[in-house]
């Protein structure tokens, strides 16, 4: 069997008043709480995929603006190893209504909000990408090389 690696991007938005865009979902028969992620498509640049994620989950136009870092995760559900490329961005306006198969609401919710879902909040990597972000953590945008762009 040959590995695989899942790579996939996240970004973390937060408003004006503190709160930031969650996304529920159904993941596995059971309903929980993420950032705007999703994988990279095959021949797509990183930074489209943040764009077309958050788009596809949310309705919102997100202009990436710092990257966060990247945090590797191995879901315990699956035993998949993922690579989650974490970014910042600014929510520019919602253009639709319409959302991807399985998100069933976009919210905006504070930290406190978020952290009392408890084991509703689809990984550990959604609270520490806000703590990061809290804590001032953020890198150039183009520490991303990227032959697409």
């Amino acid at each position: 069997m040959i590995w695989t690696p899942h790579a996939t991007v996240a970004v973390v938005v937060e408003d004006e008043l503190g709160r930031f865009l969650i996304v529920e979902e159904r993941s596995s028969g059971q309903i929980v709480f993420n950032q705007p992620a999703g994988h990279i498509e095959e021949d797509e640049a990183i930074l489209d995929a943040v764009r077309r994620e958050a788009l596809e989950e949310t309705g919102w136009d997100i202009e990436p603006e710092n990257f966060l870092g990247l945090y590797t995760y191995k879901a315990p559900a699956n035993g998949i190893t993922y690579y989650r490329f974490c970014f910042t961005g600014k929510a520019r306006r919602r253009v639709t209504e319409e959302l991807d198969t399985g998100i069933i609401a976009a919210h905006w919710l504070s930290l406190e909000d978020i952290r009392e879902l408890g084991d509703r909040v689809r990984s550990p990597l959604v609270i520490r990408s806000i703590e990061d972000y809290r804590k001032g953590r953020c890198y150039p945008l183009d520490v991303i090389t990227d032959s697409q762009t």
